[in-house]
């Protein structure tokens, strides 16, 4: 077990699985586009390919169903279970990166103004699309919330630095 390369989405599904299994990829896929697409990127071909990997690293395990489309349904085995344990038990989260395409912009010379309108803009929708999740949420794991809390955290930031760019008007 301990030769099994887990990334990011390795995790993204084990998490995903293990609130809602048993479960599709298209299930998974599904919930991934509601929560932690808002804060981490997977197209949905590498859910589809990661549930397979897991499954034959014996982290999942996988039926077909009988008849119909025959999809394949995971659950978590009790080693995909430890595997995600052990990883939110490791305190270390690594340094945030940002891969913000205005910002890369900005930092090659990019006209501020133009820039700011924009993003001030595309911000504030998505720091309203987070405080209607949030308020969505009522039964919704913690984690969830405190997620979105900090995305909510910086939206309003982005949104403050941005202004500031602005024309006064």
């Amino acid at each position: 077990m301990s030769s099994v390369r887990l990334t990011e989405t390795s995790y993204i599904v084990l998490g995903l699985l293990e609130q809602v299994e048993p479960a599709t990829p298209y299930d998974l896929k599904q919930l991934a586009q509601i929560s932690t697409v808002n804060f981490w990127t997977v197209p949905h071909t590498q859910i589809y390919a990661e549930c397979g990997r897991l499954a034959a690293e014996g982290l999942l395990s996988e039926r077909r169903e009988e008849t119909g489309r025959r999809r394949r349904i995971y659950t978590l085995t009790a080693d995909g279970r430890s595997a995600l344990e052990r990883w939110r038990e490791d305190a270390s989260g690594g340094l945030y990166e940002l891969r913000d395409v205005a910002t890369l912009k900005l930092f090659f010379g990019a006209d501020p103004e133009r820039l700011a309108a924009e993003q001030v803009d595309s911000h504030r929708r998505r720091l309203s699309q987070y405080e209607d999740l949030l308020a969505g949420l009522a039964e919704a794991p913690e984690g969830w919330r405190l997620a979105l809390e900090l995305g909510i955290g910086h939206e309003r930031e982005f949104i403050r630095f941005w202004s500031a760019l602005l024309p006064p008007a």
